[in-house]
């Protein structure tokens, strides 16, 4: 999957299970193994997520908002189609989505005024409007902060990466960033877990074992440094995945039986779709797919049609089906989103440009309520049609979904307390 450059350039619930594992003499591993075959009650239905990044702003109107009946330079040139949700259209293009629709919601009328890419997916995908004062934590590092996954594997995996940090929560909550896509039938090959070139878990070990030395000499200046301590801890946790078995299988694709693998397509798209899937499956609590290339100020219906809505079609519809067949989509939540939505006119070039009044996301699995559109935008898909969807609004529902409290404070190196979401409230149709 290739990198595309823009045109611009401990809670008291904690504690409780602590105590509890303590208690009764589980290892935070055995704890998560038991929680995962629901042994183990939890407030929340999901625990995990799968956050797909549209980067570079999708159109809204020539995916799952179409207008057929505005005018021609409105409308464009694709035709709406049925869904197996009686009186939800989405995109001709589409189809295989259409056909799950019943799997996920459609949120149509999601507006804000950040019509730059940068500033825009640093909304999208934090759920607070940027400041200069201050780098939010993106979902993933969240995440990995709140909802631990074992010692062995990543709690944030990034596919191929991710352009959005740990913010103030520190860089231990960094993503791990694969930098790379699956290709399909192939062994994937992951730096930091994969051994390769011959070097052996003891190569590793012996090096380790040096390091742990040398660490020890400078020690005595590094004990008020947070971030010498966030990558000590981050070090710390790659070098037990690149130990680990059960990590390197957790990546390795290949091991997918073939008539699952066959369903994602062929596109990086699709198989970093089947690998979130795997990640999931194995206990990676959050894993971000990016998929780039959705700037479309040239030529819009032409690159939607022949490259980017097969390729959305094959590698999404083929996630939501493959998790409900394994029993994994009522405790994952999958959010879909960009970071605006593009002008509603075709402009003289074939294209759409920015546009941040009006976007759509998706929701599903974890205990949100699916098969329904939720909001909706005026006749030629402009603004709001009625009240507008907020990001805090969706990045509320996400957290709510998988019982983070995103109303919790945290707090700065500095000490200066910050809500997870400034202004967010649960979207209330979407969870019961």
């Amino acid at each position: 999957m290739s990198n595309h450059r823009y045109c611009d350039g401990l809670s008291r619930r904690d504690v409780l299970r602590a105590g509890m594992i303590g208690a009764t003499g589980l290892t935070l591993g055995q704890y998560f193994r038991l929680e995962a075959r629901g042994a183990v009650r939890a407030a929340a239905k999901a625990k995990a997520a799968i956050f797909v990044n549209l980067n570079g702003g999708p159109s809204h109107q020539d995916t799952f908002d179409l207008k057929p009946e505005a005018p021609a330079e409105f409308r464009g040139e694709f035709k709406p189609i049925k869904t197996n949700v009686l009186g939800i259209e989405i995109c001709e293009h589409l189809p295989r989505l259409a056909a799950c629709a019943d799997k996920y919601a459609i949120l149509r009328g999601v507006s804000h005024n950040i019509a730059a890419h940068p500033l825009g997916q640093k909304y999208l995908n934090t759920g607070n409007r940027p400041v200069p004062s201050l780098e939010y934590p993106s979902y993933g590092s969240v995440v990995s902060k709140e909802l631990p996954s074992e010692p062995t594997l990543p709690s944030f995996v990034a596919v191929p990466n991710t352009a959005h940090s740990a913010g103030f929560l520190g860089v231990r909550y960094n993503a791990f960033q694969t930098n790379a896509a699956p290709r399909p039938g192939q062994p994937f090959n992951v730096r930091g877990i994969t051994l390769a070139g011959g070097v052996t878990v003891e190569d590793v070990q012996r090096r380790q074992r040096l390091l742990s030395d040398l660490d020890q000499t400078f020690a005595g200046y590094e004990k008020n440094s947070d971030l010498v301590d966030g990558l000590d801890q981050f070090s710390r946790r790659a070098y037990d995945m690149l130990t680990s078995r059960e990590a390197r299988d957790a990546f390795d694709v290949a091991k997918e039986p073939k008539k699952l693998a066959e369903a994602f397509g062929e596109s990086a798209f699709g198989q970093s779709c089947l690998l979130a899937s795997r990640l999931v499956q194995s206990g990676v609590r959050f894993v971000t797919v990016t998929f780039g290339g959705w700037d479309t100020h040239n030529a819009n219906f032409t690159k939607l049609k022949d490259q980017n809505l097969p390729q959305l079609d094959a590698g999404l519809s083929a996630l939501f089906v493959s998790l409900a067949a394994k029993g994994l989509l009522d405790s994952t939540v999958v959010f879909v989103t960009g970071e605006f939505g593009r002008t509603p006119k075709v402009n003289g070039r074939g294209g759409r440009d920015h546009w941040a009044r009006a976007m759509f996301c998706l929701l599903g699995g974890g205990g949100i309520k699916t098969g329904q559109v939720v909001g909706a935008s005026d006749d030629r898909a402009a603004q709001p049609a009625g009240d507008a969807v907020a990001p805090e609004q969706v990045a509320a529902t996400f957290y709510r979904a998988l019982g983070i409290d995103f109303t919790k404070e945290y707090h700065t190196s500095s000490g200066r307390p910050i809500t997870l979401v400034r202004e967010g409230s649960v979207i209330p149709a979407l969870l019961g």
